[in-house]
């Protein structure tokens, strides 16, 4: 839809990575894809072979989402993309910063726009602004595919871990995970307002 009034013209690309699970099947995101003339690409991997096989991780969230990364960043390149944009919506900026707040001791989460200067990719989050709740209600309003995750570390993570107590502490005080955002905005990104431009 923005394409029919946005200044700029773009084009757009979209890509699932596939873990290499074999109860995985993403057909009816292929489908909504065809529906709207948007070119789709399953980018087939055995990152789950590498993850629970061979690394055998104990924390295998983090080498899954590296890898990833490079998949989906590389299918990018090879389809002529400039930018990548990820699906992170603002719960997912409050638990990544809980996490390292918790974890690793230090004040972060992700940046709302970041250039990769050895690919040329620049990521964007454009769903930052929104919550998750907003996005559900969205995907239920309107009807979109969505395909069930068969990770069997899938609920059963430190950010599943985050998600519950925030979940808790929201309802015993609703209006935390905006003080927690506008924390996050004034310590982390000087420039927030222009992170789109």
């Amino acid at each position: 839809m923005i394409q029919r009034f946005y200044p700029k013209r773009f084009e757009l690309a979209a890509f699932t990575v596939h873990l290499g699970f074999e109860d995985f099947h993403p057909q009816p995101i292929q489908n909504y894809c065809e529906s709207l003339e948007v070119p789709y690409e399953v980018i087939s991997t055995q990152i789950q072979d590498i993850v629970f096989q061979h690394k055998k991780s104990s924390h295998p969230c983090s080498l899954c989402a590296k890898l990833r990364k490079g998949a989906l960043n590389e299918a990018a390149l090879r389809h002529g993309c400039n930018k990548v944009a990820y699906g992170h919506h603002r719960d997912d900026l409050i638990e990544t910063m809980l996490l390292s707040l918790f974890f690793e001791g230090r004040f972060h989460s992700f940046s709302p726009k970041t250039y990769w200067e050895r690919s040329g990719l620049t990521l964007i989050r454009p769903l930052i602004y929104a919550s998750e709740a907003e996005i559900n209600s969205f995907q239920n309003k309107y009807q979109f595919p969505t395909v069930k995750n068969p990770c069997p570390a899938d609920g059963h993570t430190k950010r599943q871990y985050v998600k519950n107590m925030l979940w808790t502490l929201q309802k015993e005080h609703p209006a935390i995970k905006d003080r927690l955002f506008t924390a996050i905005q004034s310590a982390s990104f000087d420039d927030w307002p222009e992170c789109f431009s």
